[in-house]
């Protein structure tokens, strides 16, 4: 099969590397446009883009999915099969035109977490498992047929960060997994179960990252999980952002009210939550950069 492969960040050059080592022929790779970044604004290659470079594959990166331009050059490459991870949408002139389809993986097992930000829900929701699912791509997003899927654990101290590795290693194994079975003519497509008490994963915004110290310590620390590394929960101190990446629940003391602080000055920081307090470890203070809370406690004055 001739396969032209879509994707932007990290998480998608694993499956293309996965892909390349199984010996697919792989004719084009379409990825983000370079754009500027860091304090020189220098413009920035994706993560696929300079794996494609690297290995002699074609790229295009096109501003916009339906320019004539983009449309007739994408023809132009014959691919049997479209694979696409960690991209945008695509119109359906796209998506429709290899013979054999367009496949994609999704970070959760469909048809739960669809939308933009499937493994951050998963851990904020304090799910115990999750995993990937290969679907053919139809109109609505993330709904068309599964193909396959794959389950993994999520530990009670894993990150966002944690999972989408995780998730990112199993993907590449079902991604080639499934072109095998499509090479194959061995694939058996079900429908996604609609339902009301599907679960979803829209996009996350700045005021979705706030902590709201009223709420259940659990509650809290999984939304600590769900958005570390990125884009990271924050609440404020001596009214500046503290960003925290990593923490852990401790005993309440009474007489706290939730968004009370304690510290010894040295070795912790605590915040008190309804029922219990958060103890920070892991945090980035407005205008420092990331540090331990004992490096952080060391030149703060409360």
């Amino acid at each position: 099969m001739k396969i032209v492969f879509m994707g932007t960040p990290d998480f998608a050059v694993a499956s293309l590397d996965a892909i390349v080592k199984a010996n697919y022929d792989v004719v084009a790779v379409v990825t983000a446009p370079d754009k500027p970044a860091g304090r020189g604004q220098k413009l920035a290659e994706s993560a696929v883009k300079k794996y494609a470079v690297e290995h002699h594959i074609p790229v295009l990166q096109p501003e916009k999915l339906k320019s004539p331009e983009f449309i007739e050059t994408l023809k132009s490459y014959e691919a049997d099969l479209q694979v696409v991870v960690a991209f945008r949408m695509l119109p359906e002139v796209v998506w429709n035109m290899p013979p054999k389809g367009t496949i994609n993986l999704h970070g959760s097992l469909l048809p739960h977490y669809r939308g933009a930000a499937p493994i951050n829900h998963a851990i904020i929701n304090g799910e115990k498992e999750s995993g990937v699912t290969t679907f053919f791509l139809k109109h609505e997003i993330d709904t068309g047929d599964v193909i396959m899927a794959e389950k993994t654990p999520i530990e009670n101290d894993d990150t966002a960060g944690d999972l989408h590795d995780k998730l990112m290693n199993i993907g590449a194994g079902l991604i080639v997994k499934t072109l095998k079975a499509i090479d194959a003519g061995n694939v058996t497509e079900q429908p996604q179960l609609m339902s009301d008490d599907l679960k979803h994963a829209p996009k996350i915004f700045k005021d979705d990252c706030k902590i709201d110290w009223n709420n259940p310590a659990e509650k809290i620390y999984n939304l600590i999980r769900g958005l570390s590394p990125y884009p990271t929960a924050f609440t404020f101190l001596n009214d500046k952002t503290l960003k925290i990446f990593k923490a852990e629940i401790e005993e309440k003391e009474p007489g706290i009210s939730a968004g009370g602080f304690l510290t010894d000055g040295k070795t912790y920081l605590k915040y008190a939550t309804k029922d219990a307090f958060i103890k920070l470890l892991d945090i980035q203070y407005e205008g420092k950069k990331r540090m331990s809370i004992e490096d952080f406690l060391r030149g703060m004055r409360f």
